[in-house]
This record gives structure tokens, C-alpha cells and sequence, in this order.
């Protein structure tokens, strides 16, 4: 598998909070340094607990805008 954000090998992966890319773990990794991360996680256990299992996320951006 290649992960969405940084064309890499992404055999091992996870999620984004942001959206629904599986991203390898590097990329992960750099996600949690956002300036949004809290609020992505915040929005998505908000998400769960209202039983939206299928939440999409904030939507993603690379933090630089």
C-alpha cells in the first residue's frame, strides 16, 4: 500500500484523524505535531460518543496555510 501524503511504503499504517487516509506511520508520526491534532481527536471522540462510527474527519492540511 502507498500512503496518500508522502508516496511511501505504507505496509504498516493507521488512520489519520483528520480524514479517512490510511498513512504509514512516519507520516502518523509528523500528523500528531499539527497545530489542529487536539481538535481532530477532540471532533472525533465527540463523533463517537454521539455513535457516528463513520465520521470522515476535519479534513486535512499539511498546517502550513
Amino acid at each position: 500500500m502507498t500512503c496518500p501524503r508522502c508516496g511511501g511504503d505504507a505496509a504498516l499504517s493507521m488512520m489519520s484523524m483528520f480524514n479517512t487516509d490510511m498513512c504509514c506511520l512516519e507520516c502518523i508520526e509528523k500528523e500528531k505535531q499539527h497545530p489542529k491534532y487536539k481538535e481532530a481527536v477532540a471532533a472525533d471522540e465527540a463523533a463517537i460518543s454521539k455513535g457516528d462510527y463513520n465520521y470522515a474527519g476535519i479534513g486535512w492540511s499539511d498546517g502550513r496555510n
